[in-house]
């Protein structure tokens, strides 16, 4: 079987040759032990990085054919380029993993044993989070808590790093949306699954790509693309105000004929009005994010654009030419490699 690696760097000058140098030696454990041919490759995709990355994949593919390097347009974000690089990767399996060696690439020898006892899709698991500062343990089990109150498929202490067979990755392709959270498109999937677990390391080099600003929009997207929870939520909480509110009227009756306790005052007017106002702009920001969503959806504009593709046959026949981008409706056709992209251009006029 023939294994593609696929790594998506984001300024990851720092880690990029140990990176290579230990995914090379997985290969070649691969291959000597008869797991995998000795023809799989490792792509790295650059999402748009700012420092000296993509020349160092240059650099590396000239070195070992086996190296192949994807150069986004621009920055398009994680979870876009680890598409990109899944869609385009050539192998009867692929495995994605971070730049910054933080997950054990050693397991991925074991993920490819539990594909071959007939798992289709395998998870690399975190045994723990003792590395991690409290507030990060913490919010992260929150996080995986409430995707799963709100009825979202995660795989708890799973990130990016997994394993996935070319029929799991070719199922992939159908799934077309523009706001895309793989950690909960990837269980939708169905399919045989295993799970392998490590012990998360220290980052190799460089600075993690995502601080507490990110963490949270990937909260978000994960429960707002997969669930509807939100929204029934909603609908609950002004059902209760309604039934409070009622309530409050019989009180406020009830008081004024039946006692001489009822006393003017601007609390029973003020409040009631903060407090609907409040609940009506949270519900108003709640739909708001949802609608936003379908915005980006209906305006079906690509998730990527790849600049240039270089590396082993590609890069030979092709020169290392720029390759159009690749709409939404066509994401789900891509080929895997340049050459029949260009060729189905071509026949189809398109771009």
């Amino acid at each position: 079987m023939q294994l593609a690696i696929v790594v998506p760097c984001y300024n990851e000058q720092e880690a990029l040759p140990e990176t290579s140098r230990r995914l090379l030696a997985v290969l070649e454990r691969l291959a000597g032990e008869g797991l995998a041919a000795r023809s799989s490759r490792l792509y790295f995709v650059d999402d748009g990085s700012r420092d000296r990355t993509w020349g160092l994949i240059e650099e590396l593919a000239r070195v070992d054919p086996r190296i192949h390097g994807i150069k986004l347009s621009r920055n398009r974000g994680h979870q876009n380029a680890l598409i990109a690089g899944l869609l385009a990767a050539e192998g009867d399996l692929v495995v994605s993993v971070d730049a910054d060696l933080q997950d054990d690439v050693d397991v991925i020898i074991e993920m490819v044993r539990r594909h071959h006892e007939g798992s289709e899709i395998v998870y690399g698991v975190r045994e723990d989070r003792t590395s991690d500062s409290f507030f990060k343990r913490f919010t992260a089990g929150l996080y995986y808590r409430l995707l799963r109150l709100m009825g979202v498929q995660v795989v708890f202490n799973h990130a990016d790093f997994r394993l996935m067979s070319r029929r799991a990755v070719e199922t992939l392709r159908e799934y077309r949306e523009v706001n895309l959270f793989l950690r909960g498109i990837v269980p939708m999937l169905g399919f045989a699954t295993a799970t392998v677990r490590y012990r998360r390391r220290p980052r190799l080099a460089g600075e993690s790509k995502y601080p507490l600003r990110k963490m949270l929009a990937l909260a978000v997207e994960g429960v707002t693309s997969f669930s509807a929870t939100p929204l029934r939520l909603i609908t609950a909480l002004g059902f209760a105000v309604c039934l409070g509110s009622f309530a409050m009227v019989v009180w406020a009756i009830g008081l004024r004929l039946f006692t001489n306790e009822a006393l003017p005052g601007w609390a029973s007017t003020v409040i009631p009005i903060y407090f609907l106002g409040g609940v009506q702009l949270l519900c108003i920001g709640v739909i708001g994010e949802y609608l936003a969503k379908i915005y980006l959806e209906v305006k079906a504009r690509p998730r990527f654009t790849i600049e240039r593709v270089i590396g082993g046959q590609e890069d030979a026949e092709t020169g290392s030419a720029q390759i159009p981008g690749r709409e939404p409706s066509s994401v789900a056709g891509d080929r895997n490699s340049a050459r029949e992209l260009s060729a189905e251009r071509a026949r189809t006029g398109a771009g």
